[in-house]
């Protein structure tokens, strides 16, 4: 399988109805997350499907009405790279109101996903 613009905008929209057995069935058994917030320089890593699963959970958990939307999505000519920008809104479960851009960048592997970067913008 290939990844295609259509496969990350098929992604997005699972992350949009929180559908956690869909999303991972995207991704390949060793993937990896990179959470864009943490005590480390790339945030706090999530390694192998289980642990991306458990973090992404935890997402909805925290910010239950959390959507992305305002997407655009590109891929690397050799379909092993990708980059989607959205705008993520929800209410955190402590009554906090989010509006913030952000970006994912992905690597494939096998037309799975092997890693998933995320970063957001600070708004102070």
């Amino acid at each position: 399988m290939t990844p295609t613009l259509n496969t990350l905008k098929d992604v997005l929209d699972a992350f949009n109805r929180h559908d956690l057995n869909t999303i991972m069935e995207y991704f390949s058994d060793d993937c990896s997350f990179d959470f864009p917030k943490g005590t480390e320089s790339f945030g706090q890593r999530f390694v192998g499907k289980a642990q991306v699963k458990e973090a992404l959970a935890g997402r909805f958990k925290g910010i239950p009405d959390v959507h992305y939307g305002e997407d655009r999505h590109w891929l690397s000519a050799d379909n092993t790279q990708g980059v989607s920008e959205w705008t993520l809104t929800g209410t955190t479960t402590s009554g906090v109101k989010l509006k913030v851009r952000g970006c994912d960048l992905w690597e494939f592997k096998d037309g799975k996903i092997t890693r998933k970067d995320s970063y957001w913008k600070i708004v102070e």
